[in-house]
C-alpha cells in the first residue's frame, strides 16, 4: 500500500514504515504528524485518486529528527566585467518523518 501526498507545495510517494524528509514543520522529535492531503492511494492494485485530493483519506507520521540538507553552493560572474563574481551557499532545513499508517 501506497499513497502520494503534499506537503510544503512537494508530492511525495510514501508507503508504511518509509522515511521521507519533507519540507520544515517545526514539530519537536517525536511528535505525531497527520497529512490530510492525499492524492492518490493504491492498495495492492485498487487505485483511488482524488480530486485534488481523497477528503476522507490520511497519512498518519512520526517525527524521527529535524536538521540541514547538503550545501548548495551558487556562483555568479560575468567574463567581460572584470571583478563581478558573487559566491552564496543555501542549505535548506527539511523534517525527517516516518510513516506509521495509511488510512482511508
Amino acid at each position: 500500500m501506497y499513497a502520494i501526498i503534499a506537503t510544503g507545495g512537494k508530492q511525495y510517494k510514501v508507503a508504511e514504515g518509509d522515511i521521507v524528509r519533507v519540507e520544515k514543520l517545526g514539530l519537536a522529535e517525536g511528535d505525531a504528524v497527520v497529512f490530510d492531503q492525499v492524492m492518490l492511494v493504491s492498495n495492492e492494485g485498487d487505485l483511488t485518486l482524488g480530486n485534488p485530493t481523497i477528503a476522507t483519506a490520511k497519512v498518519t507520521g512520526t517525527v524521527t529528527a529535524e536538521g540541514k540538507s547538503k550545501k548548495i553552493t551558487v556562483f555568479k560572474y560575468k567574463p567581460k566585467n572584470n571583478g563581478y563574481k558573487r559566491k552564496q551557499g543555501h542549505r535548506q532545513p527539511f523534517t525527517a518523518v516516518k510513516i506509521d499508517a495509511i488510512t482511508l
